[in-house]
């Protein structure tokens, strides 16, 4: 017997609230029902898709009435790409939803007493603020509703793009991306075209054939610029027939390299990357500081941004002169460097190994000589060993991937018993659980939320904690 039921169907529904992840929040009696792309004060339809314990999430059928909040999307690929999902919130609007999130998820999942959260720090640049992008070919194009409904015949289903949410083997063919500036526009298209009119196989990654693959594309605000080119499997004759091109109609292209990536999946940062033309590396200021930035290395996305994140964290540090500093998760050691004229000592530790040698180097070419670098697992570095070679941290500095700090991390954090600790997180909720470990032996003081990714619902968040007396 089946067990298949049919899901709610919700008429006139208000958007009450923007939630977790930015899906946008409405309730129907008791329940509460999540949705995307609607903002407060829409009236919608709404089709449920899954019913869960405690929540609902749907679709929006239709629009019965526009928020007077809402303004017209940018982008043509707005809706379809998973990117720049906020586009109809205006700015400011945005920044109350992020700074709202932040004190919502501080509350509700780490329990803590908070001190006032300061203003969040906006973004002067809202388009074309990323240093970096990925896209991806592939012979399955999403098709338009326009070339549904024609029902006209499909001559060529290759993209170059980003994958469509949810379909990882379905990617949207961009024609303008709004969140780089060019020539990444320009390079992207020109590959693309080439590719067309040379017969060149995009990669189908279900059944894992075919030869263009990935590329990547980063920029610096000192105007350099880096192209890697992944391919399923070396085809010498193709492969320098396209980098040799695309180096002739761009020869501003700093660092031109490729990867020949056979594997499963397109990560690369296990692959040997190879250079063809110009170094194997692109070079970013701030304050006067120089950093090397590698095909691998973490580089904060959003250059201006960044600037103003890495003062927070110095300013919340509070240096004199006398302190040793711990940065860990240093990536290329940008904070380390950025805070090391006001410590006597930084101690950076980093599990990338290729990220720790760009740190040593950015520490020689900017002529610092109070830093330390060191890889391996952070977890198995912080020993009484280690902390009798290098000395206790006074002030310890901890960035984390979005999935926080593990917990013997955190044990190993409270036992040093630092003075002061900057907690920088891309995920207020990870952070915030990571907070509730730390409180009974510290207390914060300090709580400043950051954008670096307008049109997101993705904060920075950066919190002092002080060692309780």
């Amino acid at each position: 017997m089946s067990r298949n039921k049919k899901k709610p169907f919700y008429e006139n529904v208000i958007i009450t609230d923007i939630g977790a992840e930015g899906n946008a929040v409405a309730r129907v009696g008791e329940k509460v029902l999540f949705t995307k792309l609607a903002v407060p004060g829409d009236v919608v339809d709404l089709q449920v898709t899954k019913k869960r314990k405690r929540f609902e999430e749907a679709f929006v059928r239709e629009f019965k009435e526009y928020s007077s909040d809402r303004i017209d999307a940018f982008c043509t690929h707005f809706g379809i790409c998973g990117g720049c999902k906020w586009q109809m919130l205006p700015y400011g609007k945005q920044l109350y939803y992020k700074q709202k999130q932040v004190e919502d998820q501080l509350k509700r999942i780490g329990k803590v007493q908070l001190s006032e959260i300061q203003p969040i720090i906006g973004s002067e640049k809202n388009t074309f603020y990323r240093n970096k992008l990925e896209f991806t070919f592939s012979n399955k194009r999403w098709l338009t509703f326009e070339e549904i409904k024609e029902g006209s015949e499909i001559t060529r289903n290759d993209a170059l793009g980003f994958h469509v949410p949810g379909m990882f083997d379905k990617v949207i063919n961009i024609e303008k991306c709004w969140l780089q500036p060019e020539p990444s526009n320009q390079i992207r298209n020109y590959i693309y075209k080439y590719a067309i009119e040379h017969d060149f196989p995009f990669f189908d990654i279900k059944e894992q054939r075919g030869f263009l693959r990935t590329m990547i594309i980063r920029t610096t605000s000192i105007g350099e610029l880096m192209v890697i080119l992944s391919f399923y499997h070396e085809d010498v004759e193709r492969r320098t027939g396209l980098m040799k091109a695309v180096l002739e109609n761009f020869p501003q292209i700093t660092s031109f390299m490729y990867v020949i990536n056979a594997k499963g999946n397109d990560s690369i940062t296990d692959q040997e990357i190879e250079l063809f033309g110009g170094r194997d590396y692109i070079r970013e200021e701030m304050e006067g500081l120089r950093f090397k930035i590698g095909p691998k290395s973490f580089y904060q996305t959003n250059s201006e941004q960044a600037y103003n994140l890495y003062r927070v964290v110095r300013d919340f540090a509070n240096l004199d002169g006398s302190e040793i500093v711990y940065d860990l998760y240093t990536g290329t050691g940008t904070i380390a460097n950025f805070v090391a004229g006001k410590a006597k000592k930084v101690i950076g530790i980093e599990y990338v190994p290729e990220a720790i040698e760009d740190a040593m180097v950015n520490s020689e070419i900017n002529h610092i000589k109070n830093t330390r670098f060191y890889a391996g697992d952070i977890k198995d570095l912080l020993t009484s060993e280690f902390m009798n070679e290098h000395g206790m941290p006074d002030v310890l500095i901890t960035d984390p991937p979005r999935a926080g700090m593990q917990a013997s991390v955190v044990q190993a954090i409270v036992a040093m018993k630092p003075k002061r600790i900057i907690y920088v997180s891309c995920n207020p909720a990870t952070q915030a659980r990571d907070l509730a470990l730390m409180d009974e032996f510290y207390q914060i003081e300090k709580i400043q939320p950051v954008d670096m990714f307008p049109h997101t619902h993705h904060v920075e968040n950066v919190v002092l904690l002080n060692l309780k007396a």
